[in-house]
């Protein structure tokens, strides 16, 4: 059964004594250990990919839906495969596109206690499920030569930014970030241009232009496609 919240927070303030904490760490150290080893054994051969977030609650048929749809299939056509969450909405738009296009379908699977279950779409060895959010994170930055973020939520802007400042932080590569939809995100640019950027002077003009925001399919996967084009390097392909 599951406990209340407030049963939760109390928990949180119990004192515990140096075994019951040790025992309890040395415990959880070892299943974080062991989703980074399922991980990285599974997505080592996985080849150029790019990593698709969104919004698990975005309905089947919908215009973001459908562009997801395109935007993997397109990317599984000029060479890349496709690693969403894993769950239903974007998610299984993303796999869904890889999947019907023959490319690879990657699905990282978060246990959650409401919406998330992995979508029909995933290769079956490519379905890996974990329970802490933060070795899942691991997996779509390291394995991934690109990010696209079409419309989503608290979980959408956490894989966001948590790819934004690696790459300001120089911790991975400058890999290309495209933000699908200036209906949805355009406010948000705006903010951190005037407001992070030019008011508080929080990121400098650099960072801002880390981010790519596009309107369509074909502008997602080209620019992604140019930006390796002018590099002259080939993403593993």
């Amino acid at each position: 059964m599951d406990i209340s919240e407030e049963e939760r927070i109390k928990k949180a303030f119990q004192k515990k004594d140096w075994p019951e904490i040790k025992v309890s760490d040395s415990w959880a150290t070892f299943k974080i250990m062991a989703e980074f080893v399922e991980g990285f054994e599974k997505m080592s051969k996985i080849g150029p990919c790019v990593s698709i977030f969104g919004s698990a609650r975005t309905k089947a048929d919908t215009k973001y839906y459908d562009l997801a749809v395109e935007v993997a299939k397109k990317l599984v056509n000029a060479g890349f495969g496709v690693i969403t969450g894993g769950g239903p909405g974007i998610m299984e738009a993303g796999n869904k596109g890889a999947f019907e296009a023959g490319g690879k379908s990657v699905g990282l699977n978060i246990e959650l206690p409401f919406e998330q279950f992995h979508n029909r779409y995933i290769d079956r060895d490519k379905n890996i499920n974990f329970d802490y959010f933060f070795v899942r994170k691991v997996m779509f930055v390291k394995y991934a030569q690109a990010f696209i973020a079409m419309p989503g939520g608290f979980g959408t802007l956490d894989e966001l930014f948590e790819s934004l400042t690696l790459i300001q932080t120089h911790k991975v590569a400058h890999f290309p970030v495209v933000l699908v939809g200036s209906e949805y995100w355009g406010g948000l640019i705006d903010w951190i241009k005037k407001t992070m950027c030019e008011q508080y002077h929080n990121l400098s003009p650099e960072d801002v232009d880390l981010i790519k925001l596009v309107d369509t399919a074909d502008d997602a996967v080209n620019y992604i496609l140019d930006y390796y084009a002018d590099m002259s390097i080939s993403p593993n392909f």
